[in-house]
Order: C-alpha cells, then sequence, then structure tokens
C-alpha cells in the first residue's frame, strides 16, 4: 500500500458529544501539566488533565528518563535546590514510595536526581487526587474549536469512547509539541530555522548489575567505548554516554542512543513517519548498546529489563510568546521583573554525534535566570498558556529550559495564572503579575528574587 501526502477526503459534518465543561482544561500529563493541573485546582478551578497514555510524567515516564535535572543550580559554588511548589510535593510523595535516589553530581558543577518510574506514576495519581483534579487517560488531543477569535472554547480529543469535546473557560498546553497552541493558530517556530532540532534519544535500563564491581563505571566507559570503536567492534551514535545507577543499584539507566533521519538530520517528532521509524531505530541502537555495555566489569550479566515505551523527544514546536528566552539570558543568568521562577540548567545541545554543554560562569555567578511571565503567553490566542518546552524560547534557550525543574516552574504559574485571569477577563496577557508572584510564593515557589 501506499500513500500520498497531496490526496484529501472530505469528512462528513458529524455532532460531537461533549465530555464535561471545566475552568480550566490542561493538556499533557509531563511535569508542566501536572503543576498546572495541581496548582488550578487547589485555587478552587475545576480542573481536567488530559493525557494521552494512561499514566502521568511526561518524558519522565513515558520516554524513561529517570532523572530530574534542573531542580539544582550551582549558586556561586553552593549547589542546593532552586525549584519547590508543586515539585517539592510530588518528590516527596516520590521518596515516601522508596522511589528518590540521592542527588548525584555531574561535571562537578551541578547535581541532578535519579528516580523509579513505578513511584512517579503512583505518586503523580496521589498528587492529583489530593488536588481534585480530574483526569482523561488514553485521550489524544486532536484539535480545538475556537469561540471566537483569539478565544479557544472547546478542546477535541480521540478516547476510546470515540471523538469528545471539552468545553473550558481557560487552556493550559503542556503537550510538549505545543499542539493545542497551533491548532489555536498561535505563531510558533521548529528547531534552529533551518530544520535542525535537537536529537532524540530512546533511553532504556539494565538490570543485574553487580554494584561493586561496576563501581563508578561512568568513569571508564568513555574509554572503553573509544578503544571498542578503534577496534571496529561497535559504533555508537553519539560520543558522550549517559550510565548511572538507579537506586537498587543493580538497576542502571543508559542514554546513549540518537536518532537521526535518512538525511542525518534529527528526527521530527511531530512527523508520525519519522517518528515510527525513530522507534525502530532506537531499538536498534539499544540492542547494539547493550551488547557493548556486558563487556564493562561488573555488566557481564546485564540484561535489558525495559525501553522506554516512546522516543525521548527534546525539541520540536516553541510557540512565540510575549518574550522569548535567549541563549544569553541563560547564560548571564537574567533577571525579569515578572519572574515565575527560575531555571538553573545549562545549555544542553544535543547535536549531530555528541552533546555539547554550555555553561554559565560557575561559581563567579548565581548560576541561574529567572524565567519570566511573558514567555509562557502565547501571541495571538488569549486564554491559553504554553508551559513546558515548547514555551517562547531560542533553540539554543530551549536546550537549557526543556528540563524537568523549569518545566514545573512554567507549569505551576500557568495554572495559577489561569485562575487569576478567570477573576478577571480571562486573558492571559492581562494577568497581575504581582499578584500571581504573590500566589506563586504562598503555595511554596521559589522566584529567585533573593540572591
Amino acid at each position: 500500500m501506499t500513500t500520498t501526502r497531496t490526496l484529501t477526503l472530505t469528512e462528513p459534518s458529524r455532532q460531537t458529544p461533549i465530555y464535561g465543561e471545566y475552568d480550566v482544561v490542561v493538556l499533557g500529563g509531563g511535569p508542566a501539566g501536572i503543576a498546572a493541573a495541581v496548582s488550578a485546582a487547589r485555587a478552587g478551578r475545576s480542573t481536567l488533565l488530559v493525557e494521552r497514555y494512561g499514566f502521568l510524567g511526561g518524558m519522565g515516564t513515558a520516554a524513561g528518563v529517570t532523572n530530574f535535572c534542573g531542580l539544582h543550580a550551582n549558586v556561586h559554588g553552593d549547589i542546593r535546590r532552586v525549584v519547590h511548589g508543586v515539585a517539592s510535593e510530588l518528590l516527596e510523595r516520590i521518596d515516601r514510595l522508596g522511589g528518590l535516589n540521592t542527588p548525584h553530581a555531574l561535571f562537578g558543577k551541578t547535581v541532578a536526581q535519579a528516580y523509579d518510574t513505578a513511584a512517579y506514576k503512583i505518586a503523580a495519581d496521589e498528587l492529583m487526587a489530593s488536588a481534585g483534579v480530574h483526569l482523561l487517560f488514553h485521550a489524544l488531543g486532536a484539535g480545538v474549536l475556537m469561540d471566537a477569535p483569539g478565544r479557544i472554547g472547546a478542546l477535541l480529543v480521540e478516547t476510546k469512547s470515540g471523538r469528545r469535546a471539552i468545553v473550558g473557560r481557560a487552556f493550559v498546553d503542556g503537550s510538549g509539541d505545543g499542539d493545542l497552541a497551533a491548532w489555536a493558530g498561535a505563531p510558533w517556530d521548529a528547531g534552529d530555522g533551518a530544520g535542525n532540532f535537537l536529537y532524540p534519544s530512546t533511553m532504556f535500563r539494565l538490570n543485574d548489575i553487580d554494584p561493586e564491581r561496576a563501581g563508578n563505571a561512568w568513569e571508564v566507559i568513555p574509554r572503553l567505548m573509544l578503544q571498542a570503536q578503534a577496534e571496529g567492534r561497535y559504533h555508537f551514535p553519539r560520543k558522550t554516554p549517559i550510565v548511572r545507577p538507579q537506586k537498587s543499584g543493580i538497576e542502571w539507566r543508559v542514554n546513549l542512543t540518537q536518532l537521526a533521519n535518512v538525511d542525518g538530520n534529527a528526527m521530527d517528532g511531530t512527523d508520525a513517519d519519522e517518528l515510527s521509524q525513530a522507534e525502530v531505530l532506537g531499538r536498534r541502537q539499544i540492542a547494539s548498546v547493550a551488547g557493548f555495555l556486558r563487556e564493562v566489569p561488573g555488566f557481564e550479566r546485564a540484561y535489558i529489563v525495559d525501553i522506554a515505551p516512546q522516543v525521548g523527544i527534546r525539541e520540536t514546536r516553541r510557540v512565540r510568546g510575549h518574550y522569548q528566552l535567549t541563549e544569553s539570558d541563560v547564560l548571564d543568568c537574567a533577571s525579569f521583573p515578572d519572574t515565575i521562577g527560575v531555571n538553573g540548567w545549562p545549555l544542553e545541545l544535543h547535536l549531530k554525534g555528541d552533546v555539547e554543554f554550555r555553561w554559565p560562569k560557575i561559581p563567579e555567578s548565581r548560576g541561574f535566570n529567572h524565567l519570566p511571565y511573558r514567555m509562557i503567553v502565547p501571541l495571538g490566542v488569549d486564554n491559553l498558556w504554553v508551559a513546558g518546552r515548547c514555551a517562547s524560547m531560542t533553540h539554543e534557550a530551549q536546550s537549557a529550559a526543556r528540563v524537568t525543574g523549569a518545566c514545573f516552574v512554567m507549569g505551576e504559574a500557568a495554572g495559577a495564572a489561569a485562575h487569576l485571569a478567570l477573576e478577571e477577563d480571562g486573558r492571559a496577557a492581562g494577568v497581575d503579575t504581582g499578584a500571581l508572584q504573590a500566589r506563586l510564593e504562598a503555595q511554596g515557589a521559589w522566584l529567585g528574587r533573593e540572591d
């Protein structure tokens, strides 16, 4: 069977059942969507979180990331937690389930924090229930219906019960791909402007490692990779490996794939054909990488215990907002009067064949930049907020503020702002940022206004 993109069919008109009516509708159950839904629901707003899978966590669970990045910053040489609020409550719940590892050092400049994906899923469910968030799982966003130019009336979703319309007063796009914003007509950019995205990866986990013999294996693996490649026994899709233990010690997570299309460019996560090809390519690369890792001391009996349910997408659409975060904002630790929280992660550019990190001056600088409210307010759509990796950033800045910490920050602010907007005229751009900041701080968020 062949397909042709130029052919079309005319679908008959249909009456779509309304699933429900809510104050706030959130699309996407990653860290941005989780924080947005909790923030809005705890303000007393009827809130629905729509998620395509049967669990929450976004790339952290569906793509098997198993690692919180960006929760900490190197502040003048002192590594400290800088993301709190809803994120803190979620982490506490994961920890109570025994699924949170102690933070581990990265490059001597910052730390990240590993977690168990099963504990994350359970903790997120419990958090939603505690906040009174309504959940709709196994629902794929399919489009929007506009009440008027610049105002969304309903989100269309495809479910096992058929197509449904979800009527809302305010909407948060936490899809990661900017799907909702694009359907509503908001302007967006893709990649670096020349069609190049940050390269995706497929994550996997190995089990039955001997932790004593493995030791700090991540320190010797790069040398072993160079040796194996020089001998012609393996060819690795990228140079910089991430191979680190989970809390149990016998289970390790591996990030050593890089997914390119036939032209050698990064796979486009909004192209169904390329996304399908990426899934197959990722598993093929994993089979090779796992074979190599069994040559590492302590890994001889290792087996693949899990391949992530989907490819890990780092960048697709970036929706244009009233401000676009830039590379210099990240590297120069910029401050903004409308700060909603901070990003403490460096630029992490997944380029062809490798990963490039660019850091603020450490320890001379404070090590974090403010995230301005304006970057989550899209142009052209009044009752919409965009939170997460699809918010308003340049290609370079997105490589930093796409990570979990910043996504929590943007999501919590979006949910609180939606509540405040509904008290007035419902416009995202009309929210009083002073009132928003006060509300966020009352919720336990840290805005970075004290160094």
